[in-house]
């Protein structure tokens, strides 16, 4: 059932635009492709995060797709699949996917737009939160791929959580 007949969604700045700003104050390089999408690298805790971020004024979307550092081997792509499974099903917003031609591990997400539109602070969020969700899981891809560790306890290592210093 469609609700309304969609529409281009009316902002006071362009999503692109916010994302270009928050893009510069954190000094991380970044080049707009065109009006509607840009890519932004992020330097985390393992691995550049590679992010590719693109408005959709026809859906009110606003979707970043942030590829980590790692490709998977043909022969471990089964594996990781599974694991991937694991870790949605760990997860609220946002979902981990794979690449079919190139093998890469990426995390996507979008942010539907509505009402008053898009603040500076919602893009800050889907920046953040897809930063800090692939440095939780990028250690489990690693265990997986390169530690030989089955899907269930690359997962497990990946959800203990310490408390305090030791």
């Amino acid at each position: 059932m469609i609700l309304a007949e969609a529409q281009d969604i009316q902002i006071s700045e362009h999503p692109i635009d916010a994302m270009e700003k928050l893009a510069a104050a954190y000094e991380w390089p970044s080049e707009r492709g065109t009006e509607d999408d840009m890519n932004i690298c992020v330097s985390g805790k393992y691995c550049d995060l590679h992010m590719a971020i693109s408005w959709r004024s026809d859906l009110g979307g606003l979707h970043l797709a942030c590829v980590l550092d790692t490709k998977v081997p043909t022969a471990k792509r089964n594996d990781v699949c599974d694991l991937i499974a694991q870790i949605n099903e760990q997860l609220w917003l946002g979902h981990f996917d794979i690449w079919s031609g190139d093998g890469a591990v990426l995390f996507r997400n979008t942010l539907m737009v509505s009402g008053e539109g898009l603040s500076e602070t919602q893009c800050e969020g889907l920046l953040n939160h897809a930063v800090t969700t692939c440095e939780q899981f990028f250690p489990a891809f690693q265990y997986l791929i390169w530690a030989g560790h089955d899907a269930q306890r690359a997962l497990e290592v990946c959800m203990f959580e310490t408390k305090g210093d030791a």
